[in-house]
């Protein structure tokens, strides 16, 4: 991957324009956006802003990168980089697969999803997004030939049409602005937790644990062409699994006495397992 003018996947997210340029980003109507020291540019209107900070919070996202980085989901990156390189079709013959994903927290997929790219010489130009500016920092210092962006899924400030392949992975489903910025033909994987993911976890935090629902889904305008599931068991320390909790959904709705549980475990066993769905835009 490389950073230049031609790796162009932002618009104006005031006015809709193309954005150009390799440091400073500007459009037509005079906007500018400067890039941050960290590589990145924060495109997320103040309007926007539901909060002074959305998203994760600095130390949460700071958790997810240790437990990420620790190899606890290498599973789930190697299927992820293979089902990327396996749907992956450029626009034109070649031409680098333009990559977008939305959702990118601090960056540890697309840095699966590189590493594959660059073993099988495959040309790339991923970008990402995440409404939470800490894991953007983060996810930019560590991939600087990738692009990144404060910016939110339902108001993406990527260009119409740009990416043959989209990446949604535990995160906001936009499906409006997800069959915007693809092309036709082009690829949405979609990642959900397995029926039996942390399964175990739950059975600490609730009376009566339950395994997550598998449902066929379909989108207007999308056809489903590819599901593969992985899955594994993991053996998480004391110290890491705090931040496994703060990854999941049930880390805001837990009562406390399940969370205190958890908390005076000395390591967790417990399964992962996770759903891609892949679909190709009509």
């Amino acid at each position: 991957m490389s950073r230049n003018e031609a790796f162009a996947p932002w618009q104006c997210p005031l006015c809709g324009g193309a954005l150009q340029g390799e440091n400073d980003l500007k459009c037509e109507k005079g906007h500018c956006f400067d890039r941050a020291r960290e590589g990145y540019w924060h495109l997320l209107p103040v309007q926007s802003m539901r909060t002074k900070a959305p998203g994760d919070s600095k130390e949460m996202v700071a958790a997810r990168r240790a437990f990420l980085n620790a190899g606890y989901y290498g599973i789930f990156g190697q299927a992820l980089g293979e089902l990327c390189l396996a749907h992956g079709v450029p626009a034109a013959k070649d031409a680098p697969l333009h990559l977008l994903d939305a959702g990118c927290g601090e960056g540890w997929y697309d840095r699966c999803i590189a590493q594959q790219f660059a073993a099988a010489e495959k040309p790339l130009q991923l970008a990402g997004f995440d409404i939470a500016k800490p894991a953007v920092r983060l996810a930019a210092k560590a991939l600087p030939a990738a692009q990144y962006a404060v910016a939110s899924s339902f108001s993406q400030p990527v260009r119409t049409g740009w990416a043959d392949v989209l990446l949604n992975c535990f995160s906001p489903f936009a499906q409006e602005e997800f069959s915007r910025v693809l092309r036709p033909g082009g690829r949405m994987i979609y990642v959900v937790p397995g029926a039996e993911h942390l399964y175990q976890m739950k059975a600490v935090l609730y009376e009566k644990p339950y395994k997550n629902p598998v449902q066929q889904v379909e989108y207007p305008g999308f056809r489903a062409i590819d599901e593969r599931e992985v899955q594994g068991t993991i053996t998480v320390p004391a110290a890491q699994l705090e931040a496994l909790f703060a990854m999941t959904p049930y880390y805001w709705k837990t009562p406390r006495d399940g969370a205190a549980r958890l908390a005076a475990l000395p390591q967790l066993t417990t399964t992962i397992a996770f759903r891609f769905l892949v679909f190709e835009k009509l």
